[in-house]
């Protein structure tokens, strides 16, 4: 049976409080497992402003409602409000996450500071932005982390190596087709990536490619082929907000049509130990805004 894995973003300190708790509700009353990837350090959302000059954000305002998911004090967070501190005031409410049975991991320390810096930094930079994540992870936890997802799937060619240096056993930070080993310069990466690879609920709403097609529907259709595997990507922010319905009648559709619904973890445990090599690239998503790293096709001179 082909499965589909459910990975959840925790971007801020609202979702973590919320949201997630929404989420993790729904998923316990269905059985269904999932993985929660949580911001760890300050909330810094208001200064997410400076991407309204990026080619596409402002229509994905217009679609989505950013006020009414994320909320208006969210949004002076960083800006006219000091940003709290995820990590150290919602660490009751990401272990009780855990104690459900749901896995959890890094998804970022600073959500708004890595997606517009990343691109663009170099290792130190980097280095101290992953070690921070973790360490915050391991003081809420008291155990080291083992998947990570990155803020707003944006890399840069350091953080496979220190991925693997840092203590990860797969992550889940690029958008692609399937499983695979990063290529590095040099050589090969061990932690494998588990890309994202179906359309998120938000870049489905509103598209005028899609001729208003119900995204709940959208999503059915593409996973009609029940022989791939995949994994969906949603926000604690969305999902469990306003999306939260939405997100139910998908969940309960793909149970009604046979689909293994889990984890990341239980997605890696299937993993064969023959994964293609493919370097990530810089490319772009039908609905998002901006680029994202992204899967290139596996190169014969790169791949077992």
């Amino acid at each position: 049976m082909s499965l589909i894995a459910l990975k959840i973003d925790v971007d801020t300190y609202r979702g973590t409080r919320e949201g997630a708790m929404r989420l993790a509700d729904l998923l316990e009353r269905l059985d269904v497992r999932a993985t929660f990837l949580f911001s760890l350090g300050p909330d810094h959302t208001g200064r997410a402003i400076r991407r309204a000059f990026r080619p596409g954000f402002l229509g994905k305002l217009k679609r989505t409602s950013v006020v009414e998911h994320y909320g208006v004090k969210t949004l002076m967070y960083g800006v006219l409000l000091p940003g709290p501190h995820i990590g150290r005031r919602c660490g009751e409410f990401m272990r009780s996450i855990a104690r459900r049975g749901f896995e959890v991991g890094v998804h970022t320390w600073d959500h708004v500071r890595w997606q517009d810096g990343v691109g663009q930094a170099g290792e130190p930079w980097t280095r101290r932005e992953l070690t921070l994540a973790r360490d915050q992870f391991t003081e809420v936890f008291e155990r080291a982390p083992q998947v990570h997802g990155a803020a707003g799937w944006q890399m840069n060619r350091y953080v496979p190596a220190l991925q693997q240096e840092l203590g990860f056993r797969y992550a889940s930070d690029t958008r692609g087709t399937g499983p695979f080993l990063p290529v590095l310069d040099p050589g090969v990466g061990t932690v494998p990536q588990l890309p994202t690879t179906l359309p998120t609920l938000d870049e489905l709403i509103g598209r005028s490619d899609l001729r208003a097609a119900d995204p709940v529907d959208h999503l059915l259709a593409v996973t009609a082929d029940q022989a791939r595997d995949e994994v969906f990507t949603l926000h604690a922010e969305l999902e469990g907000g306003s999306y939260l319905s939405a997100f139910e009648r998908l969940l309960r559709a793909w149970r009604q049509r046979d689909r293994q619904l889990t984890d990341l973890a239980g997605y890696a445990a299937r993993l064969s130990g023959n994964l293609p090599h493919c370097r990530i690239v810089s490319g772009t998503v039908a609905g998002r805004s901006g680029t994202l790293a992204v899967q290139a096709p596996a190169r014969a001179d790169v791949t077992h």
